[in-house]
């Protein structure tokens, strides 16, 4: 078993995490991933209350180590929601997208809750300021993740991101990692556990729509795009630092480079684009897929996907460590 900082912290079995993807990170997906061994976050990211009724319920009751995920700016713009999740005592809450003073805030009220605090952060300005509100662990996102991110690749941040932490607190690598050689080499870049959030929307559990997981394996990272008309459209006022990967598809080809454009047609264009989520048309509808994509090859139950990581990333490190002996 791989024993780390992060599964001595929380007491899982394995230093593995499924990301809180908003609309595909239920409570199933997360009891799942639990009671495999690794920590399962239900993504409440945009603070809808009857979501967060629906499947934090069912994480809670799965017991073990489990959490919610919030973006923070948006909690801010719904007021009783964030109370609503401390609610239900998560024992884990993860936190992304907010400034310094939110950082401060949130982390201050989840520990005073009970839970413990872990950041997500895409520079070494945003760690710093985690570690001095308090941050349990950080989550350390490069630029190959799937959804909104910043610049930075993963490889790089990782050992900037644990050199600056000098032990104090764990550090979970997310962006690009898919498999157990992805998880030996997070860990031998100082990582001390990992954040799967493409691979993860591939498995039987998530939330993810039959047209969405139909299209992750047939899909490769030059299908992917760096985009903000997702969010346009949807009219979430996401920072212009933080665009988001997702598949390229019509929506994408037709308003991919007239933004501006979407923005002042938005109110014509997005009932026609709801209609068409709601239907599962994967040539309009958001779908969120890292760099990794390329290897998802198949739907697979979420336990059965942690046991392989660790497995794999074991049999990694063991053939690393017999060929620089030999």
């Amino acid at each position: 078993m791989l024993k780390t900082k992060l599964t001595e912290l929380l007491g899982i079995d394995h230093p593995v995490v499924s990301a809180p993807m908003g609309s595909v990170s239920g409570g199933r997906l997360a009891t799942a991933v639990t009671a495999a061994g690794g920590l399962g976050l239900v993504g409440v990211s945009y603070g809808d209350a009857a979501f967060i009724d629906e499947h934090l319920p069912i994480a809670a009751a799965g017991g073990g180590v489990w959490g919610a995920g919030c973006v923070m700016f948006t909690f801010d713009e719904r007021p009783g929601l964030w109370d609503k999740v401390l609610g239900y005592a998560p024992p884990v809450v993860a936190l992304s997208f907010g400034n310094a003073d939110q950082v401060r805030r949130y982390v201050s009220e989840a520990r005073s809750a009970g839970a413990h605090a872990v950041v997500q952060v895409h520079e070494p300005e945003q760690a710093e300021a985690a570690l001095a509100a308090g941050a349990s662990a950080l989550i350390a996102q490069g630029a190959e993740a799937g959804g909104h991110h910043k610049v930075r690749a993963t490889m790089p941040l990782i050992p900037t991101i644990v050199d600056l932490v000098q032990g104090a607190v764990p550090v979970i690598a997310a962006g690009g990692v898919a498999d157990g050689r992805g998880l030996a080499a997070c860990l031998a870049l100082g990582a001390d556990g990992v954040m799967l959030g493409t691979r993860f929307t591939a498995t039987e559990e998530s939330l993810a729509t039959p047209g969405f997981k139909a299209t992750l394996p047939t899909t490769r990272a030059a299908d992917t795009v760096n985009t903000r008309i997702f969010d346009q459209v949807r009219g979430i006022p996401w920072d212009r630092a933080y665009p988001a990967r997702a598949v390229a598809n019509d929506f994408y080809r037709t308003w991919g480079h007239r933004e501006d454009e979407l923005i002042a047609h938005r109110a014509e264009v997005e009932p026609d684009w709801a209609a068409a989520v709601a239907a599962d048309d994967v040539q309009q509808r958001a779908m969120f897929a890292g760099e990794v994509v390329d290897l998802v090859n198949d739907i697979r139950p979420a336990g059965e996907l942690v046991r392989e990581l660790v497995t794999e990333a074991e049999s990694v490190i063991a053939r690393v460590s017999a060929a620089t002996r030999g």
